[in-house]
């Protein structure tokens, strides 16, 4: 007989904020839900990513649900951009004030999902070996939830403490005293450096390429602040939905004229206007950043005056000062007190370009020009990221396609939704959708809202499979590519591109057409039946959910 505790409508993969949401919204709607996770908790990359200096880039009162009135009226936040101790607080309210934690499962890897085309449902394996029946598929893995670490050799060699910054350990690190070294310069290093340079007795960055980086201007949330700003909350949200990428500010104070035709001092004034309210606002002065390199030049050129003025050391401002990417084409990091830091004595910056490293050794690492021996090393090297999770799962479809064999010259979904070949399957953010581009929560909340309303929809009509075709998939493909190569975008060998992982298709992998216009595109295919999406009626002879036996022994599982 069939073991009905593991029989469910949805499987969700992941209890970040999109499995949480996904969670949520479905068993709203009466649908039975199991959300598998490896973590030991809710939260997503802000359960992994606890690294020293880490918050989030998008100020807290927008990186937040908007779909309950009470939680968003009555959460209450601290700071302007929340660190992750407070981020990952509110990930666990939400889970308790929905009682969402009775349908997830911690500490479980799911190795593998194949779909049955006879049953038309999935079959998901864990790295326990047990298996778990759905109809539907939901993959909420995240956008930068796989971890990479560069290929050193005698990384295994070395004595000291190693960590990624993807993933820091829960316990306490204690880095007082200790010579410490941080490969990487990207975000997470740009946020870290600060905070182990005031642990450190010395610090030693290894960068490959310098990047571009505006102040946080971080502080404390006022509670008049707050309050005045939850009162307008429905119109934020909406402004927030109908934008680019869904930030306040953007579309409704962007200077709408190309860079390089203001006039230099009116150009200027906004430029500066614009860095001292810092983060992201600043690449939104002006609506060409990635789109013409002569304007991009200007803003390079205001960036690296910034960096001259705080860094005391000409030869250190030069390295620290990008030159091998247009702004804006890597993702732009937001820093409190980076540059300062390297007028700190006790911090030395190691120009990789020129001395590159040759091997990490027993008490340190050596570059072409000397040895620097260290106690504890840093991976602050990012991630497989957009398909990296996904290609670590062994996701079969019909007829056993592999998804990372499908996906071996680059990803091809349609939305970033759905995928040709593999039925009841949608994956939250997935690539070939606005995800990365915009403000996570609100493309999360789209996501999530329009497979639930998909969902319903099969339900009510009767049907039993959706699946994309694969000529929608081909067009929403080559519909991406072509709106990346109207952008600077491709010049930088970016984790957009996937160029930071060695012997990954280097393909643009976001749409960057708009979050708007992605979402007004997403509502006119539902609106005209699912256009796109081929879909079969339900019959007599497909299994239920009561009537599948996961009895026996699991199928070998390919590990990633």
């Amino acid at each position: 007989m069939a073991d009905q505790s593991k029989n469910f409508d949805v499987i969700v993969v992941g209890a970040g904020f999109s499995g949480l949401y996904m969670l949520h919204v479905l068993r709203q709607a009466g649908f039975s839900v199991r959300v598998i996770d490896m973590a030991s908790d809710v939260g997503g990359t802000w359960y992994w990513n606890r690294y020293p200096g880490a918050r989030c880039d998008v100020e807290s009162l927008s990186y937040s649900y908007s779909f309950d009135e009470d939680l968003q009226q009555e959460w209450e936040w601290k700071e302007r951009y929340a660190p992750q101790p407070e981020i990952l607080d509110y990930a666990r309210h939400v889970a308790e004030r929905f009682d969402l934690r009775r349908d997830i499962q911690f500490d479980t890897r799911v190795t593998a999902a194949h779909f049955n085309e006879d049953t038309s449902r999935w079959t998901i394996t864990t790295d326990d070996g047990d298996r778990y029946s759905a109809h539907y598929c939901v993959m909420a893995t995240g956008c930068l939830s796989a971890p990479r670490r560069p290929d050193i050799p005698g990384a295994e060699l070395f004595g000291g403490e190693q960590y990624h910054t993807g993933l820091w350990p829960h316990d306490e690190v204690d880095l007082t005293g200790k010579r410490v070294g941080v490969i990487g310069t990207g975000s997470s290093a740009i946020q870290s450096i600060p905070q182990i340079a005031k642990a450190a007795c010395h610090l030693t960055v290894f960068q490959r390429s310098a990047h571009y980086s505006v102040p946080a201007w971080n502080g404390p949330l006022e509670p008049e602040v707050q309050n005045a700003y939850k009162a307008r909350y429905p119109e934020y949200r909406e402004r927030m939905r109908t934008s680019d990428a869904g930030i306040l500010y953007d579309t409704h104070d962007i200077n709408l004229k190309p860079a390089r035709e203001v006039p230099e001092a009116d150009r200027e004034r906004e430029f500066e206007k614009r860095w001292k309210k810092g983060a992201f606002n600043f690449q939104n002065t002006f609506s060409d950043v990635t789109k013409n390199q002569e304007s991009n030049d200007l803003y390079v050129d205001f960036v690296h005056r910034k960096v001259r003025e705080v860094v005391n050391d000409a030869k250190l401002a030069e390295l620290l000062c990008a030159t091998d990417f247009p702004l804006g084409t890597k993702r732009l990091c937001v820093d409190i007190d980076y540059f300062e830091t390297y007028n700190r004595d006790d911090v030395t910056l190691i120009d990789l370009k020129a001395t590159p490293i040759t091997e990490i050794t027993e008490d340190g690492v050596r570059t072409s020009a000397g040895h620097h021996e260290l106690d504890v090393i840093v991976f602050a090297t990012g991630f497989d990221a957009m398909t990296g999770a996904l290609n670590n799962i062994d996701i079969r479809g019909c007829g056993g396609q592999a998804l990372r064999e499908k996906w071996a010259d680059g990803p091809r979904t349609y939305l970033g939704l759905a995928v040709a070949g593999h039925p009841n399957l949608f994956t939250i953010t997935g690539p070939g959708s606005p995800s990365v581009f915009t403000n996570m929560i609100v493309a999360i909340e789209q996501h999530v809202g329009w497979i639930r309303d998909c969902l319903i929809w099969m339900r009510d009509q009767g049907l039993d499979r959706i699946e994309a075709s694969t000529a929608a998939e081909d067009e929403w493909v080559d519909h991406v590519r072509q709106l990346g190569e109207q952008t600077l975008y491709p010049k930088a060998k970016s984790w957009y591109m996937g160029a930071n992982v060695p012997g990954k298709p280097v393909v643009f992998l976001p749409y960057i057409g708009s979050q708007h216009t992605y979402a007004q595109t997403c509502e006119k295919i539902a609106a005209q039946g699912y256009e796109g999406f081929d879909t079969a009626r339900r019959t007599s002879d497909v299994a239920s959910a009561t009537e599948v036996d996961l009895g026996g022994q699991p199928e070998a599982v390919a590990q990633p």
